[in-house]
């Protein structure tokens, strides 16, 4: 399904290209932008002064309460709130696929070719651009440099003995994560480059997933009729940017590591902070007819025109051995590492690059417990595996990419499925990896439940699954900095499910243990200005807490959650429970879980009277009405109102037996949001506003009534396919992926959710990773007697 204004947004992100190359292996499907491309749509992010008189006098005391909790938290304790009303992420248009595996941390380089994102504390946020860390081209001819020139379209104060300044209209920007393109065309020289990145993002892969490494291959294509030798040289600062770059005591030293016949070299950067150390390492493998040599230490301020002559005058560094001093106070420090090849007229040669991490044990800010992180099973955990990942990275790389075709092909050649679609689904994947994601061992003091066992039965302290596979925790927005927050996982869970199934269920199993759990200090509620225990048992906790203090440990981070909502989670978990059985056909993990979600019949006694109220108190005659009140607004159409049904469907419970709604009143009310919520609603071009009036007005009754929620509307989306409502459902979720992704510069930021006009709310948020709903309705929809495609008659 394509449209006239989504094929004139894809377009726009390239018009400003001015090069015809397509670059080597580059595949059709993805996200692509010119790096000379500008997004003309400015928006700010929704902070206090953003809220409507009217909303002010309604929510009086909440302002009051977050006022004082606000300034407590910034001012006396001298930390960050988790929700910062007051100083919200402004918009940066800049950013590319991250790197690395899930849970080792994350480094984000940007689609202009910037490393401009760290989070290598976990659950903490840098966002500075490290403009040092670059790859730099030389080409040379009969022993003469006759091209050096920094890839990036920077022109920065400081580093002015490099040649910056790339036209941008020459390049562009290639993303289907977990892998990413950027082509480069030399303007002048007859030779293509494409920079092409790796990360070992592997579906149902346990090992090779956890992993803090990514792989920068280079091919080379020299389109002139002489040789060329051709150098790449990549720099990187020791830190990420932030003032722990200049505390002190870091230092740089070179390596080789030869390991199965196969050997890599480069240069550690070992960061050595107080607390979370960590080393980075930029290394090569060491091949025939390729020459890698480094500088093992570079000021990364001033001219720094000593580094550009040492790479101008033959291709390559000087290599010189032994380690660098440790750094002064005040002072920063850099590597460089050159890889260098002759590439034949009219030919292509590759070179290869690996950037790798290694911060194996971590502590969260409250610094009470240290963690070991996943890939420290493999690679052992005393802070010395930089090598070894990177000789692993280098040696495994190809096979990962064979894997990773393998998984996306049958989908990216599936033509009846969207271009646009196919971008969303692989790229809305980063979240996984850089939602502050943490992936650590279950230590053999843990015990899932707190030692406390429910009434039931309950869980064992280490079940096998979390003993064998280990903890996970995402965020729940980069800028809403709650762990596991769970009713919105409920959305973001299909992906897990879908694809890393044991750490769907580890988190279940956590979310389980966290159940029979209580707290009984008592806590003001923002909300409401009300004290009530922080954990009551039998409920299911909004999350599983602050990265900057003890997750796991110190439950419910939300302060500003109506504790009314606690029923609504506690059905979630239920409906999650079966639905994650029903797609892995664990009968442990059912056993296990099942007496806390207490007795079947109840259940369904509940869904029997619970849907004749239902369908009493809210179906009007096309959809269901927001509320039974009979308010002036209750009758808003609201866009998530068949959130229930959808996970039934993705469940298998579409027999009669299961069937809480009417399946014809179901339809009406899809169709009721399509007409209003999607189509009446900016022209039917921004996916479903959150709330609408039957007359096709946006409810502005609240802050998020007049709001899209992205991950909500990729929900809706699946809902309408498992319904046979395939065209509506792509509509619907298209207008939302051309929004975010090209129009308003979000890749690899999804918010939660932007209004029709200048405001977004919290942006790289954990909600559209839902868009896996989606593929699971597709994939398991019959298509006979729906709108879904019909695949052609090839006999």
């Amino acid at each position: 399904m394509s449209s006239d204004w989504g094929e004139l947004s894809t377009m726009d992100l390239m018009s400003r290209c001015v090069s015809k190359e397509s670059g080597h292996g580059v595949p059709k499907e993805g996200w692509r932008i010119c790096l000379a491309h500008e997004f003309k749509e400015k928006r700010k992010p929704f902070q206090a002064k953003d809220v409507s008189l009217s909303n002010v006098l309604d929510h009086l005391g909440l302002g009051i309460r977050y006022l004082k909790w606000w300034y407590k938290k910034t001012q006396v304790e001298k930390k960050a709130p988790f929700i910062d009303m007051f100083r919200a992420l402004p918009l940066r248009q800049i950013y590319g696929a991250p790197l690395g595996g899930i849970g080792g941390g994350t480094i984000t380089r940007g689609w202009r070719g910037e490393f401009c994102r760290w989070q290598l504390n976990p659950g903490m946020y840098n966002y500075k651009t490290v403009i040092a860390n670059q790859f730099t081209v030389c080409l040379r001819r009969g022993g003469q440099t006759v091209y050096q020139q920094v890839l990036s379209v920077e022109r920065p104060p400081t580093l002015q003995g490099w040649n910056w300044g790339y036209c941008g209209e020459y390049a562009f920007y290639h993303a289907l994560y977990p892998r990413a393109w950027t082509v480069y065309q030399l303007p002048g020289q007859n030779v293509t480059l494409t920079c092409r990145q790796i990360s070992p993002i592997i579906p149902h892969d346990y090992k090779d997933s956890s992993l803090p490494v990514a792989v920068f291959v280079w091919d080379i294509e020299n389109k002139n009729d002489y040789d060329l030798d051709v150098s790449i040289m990549f720099t990187m600062v020791n830190g990420s940017g932030d003032n722990n770059d200049k505390s002190g005591g870091h230092w740089n030293e070179p390596f080789h590591l030869e390991k199965d016949g196969e050997a890599v070299s480069g240069v550690l950067l070992h960061h050595c902070t107080p607390v979370n150390p960590y080393t980075l390492c930029i290394a090569a493998r060491e091949q025939d007819k390729r020459e890698v040599s480094h500088q093992t230490t570079f000021s990364p301020k001033g001219t720094c025109s000593g580094l550009w002559s040492d790479l101008i005058t033959d291709g390559r560094l000087d290599s010189p051995t032994g380690s660098s001093k440790p750094t002064e106070k005040g002072e920063k420090v850099a590597a460089a590492l050159a890889v260098s090849c002759s590439v034949k007229a009219q030919e292509l040669n590759s070179l290869e690059f690996c950037l790798a991490w290694d911060m194996p044990k971590i502590t969260f800010g409250s610094r009470e417990r240290e963690h070991i992180r996943r890939y420290a099973r493999f690679f052992g955990s005393e802070g010395d595996a930089s090598p070894s990942l990177s000789h692993y990275a280098l040696t495994h790389y190809k096979q990962w990419e064979e894997t990773i075709e393998k998984w996306q092909e049958p989908i990216l050649q599936d033509s009846l499925l969207p271009s646009w679609y196919k971008s969303a689904l692989f790229n809305e994947l980063y979240f996984v990896a850089d939602g502050g994601t943490v992936w650590t061992e279950l230590s053999d003091d843990a015990d899932v439940s707190g030692g406390l066992r429910s009434e039931d039965g309950g869980l064992p302290a280490q079940p096998a699954l979390v003993k064998e596979y280990g903890r996970f925790a995402y965020l729940e927005g980069q800028e809403y900095r709650m762990y596991n927050t769970y009713d919105v996982h409920f959305y973001a869970s299909f992906a897990l499910i879908m694809l890393w199934p044991k750490l769907a269920l580890s988190v279940q199993y956590d979310i389980a243990g966290s159940v029979v759990q209580q707290d009984p200090t008592e806590r003001l509620h923002l909300m409401n200005g009300r004290y009530s225990p922080v954990k009551t048992k039998n409920v299911v906790p909004h999350d599983i807490g602050d990265p900057d203090d003890e997750p796991w440990q110190r439950l419910n981070a939300y302060l500003i959650h109506d504790t009314a909502d606690w029923k609504d989670l506690n059905l979630k978990f239920v409906l999650q429970v079966y639905r994650d059985f029903h797609l892995t056909r664990d009968r442990q993990y059912l056993q296990d879980m099942w007496p806390i979600c207490q007795e079947h019949r109840r259940y369904k006694d509940l869904l029997d009277r619970g849907s004749a109220a239902f369908d009493k108190l809210l179906w009007n005659g096309k959809y269901y009405n927001y509320d039974s009140s009979k308010r002036e607004l209750s009758n808003s159409v609201m866009a998530d109102q068949c959130a229930g049904h959808w996970f039934l469907r993705a469940s298998g419970l579409e027999e009669e037996a299961y069937q809480a709604f009417p399946k014809e009143k179901i339809r009406g009310a899809l169709k009721s949001v399509f007409d209003l919520n999607v189509m009446s609603f900016s022209e039917g071009h921004m996916g479903a506003v959150n709330g609408m009036r039957p007359e096709g007005v946006p409810d502005r009754s609240s802050v998020q009534s007049d709001e899209v929620w992205i991950g909500v509307v990729y929900g809706l989306a699946a809902t309408m396919i498992h319904e046979g409502m395939f065209e509506e459902g792509m509509r619907t979720a298209e207008g939302c992926y051309r929004t975010v992704w090209e129009r308003l510069g979000m890749a690899f930021q999804t918010p939660e959710a932007y209004c029709e006009k200048n405001i977004y709310r919290s942006l790289a948020y954990m909600r559209p990773l839902s868009v896996w709903a989606m593929q699971l309705a597709y994939n398991t929809t019959p298509r006979e007697n729906t709108s879904l495609p019909k695949a052609e008659n090839t006999d």
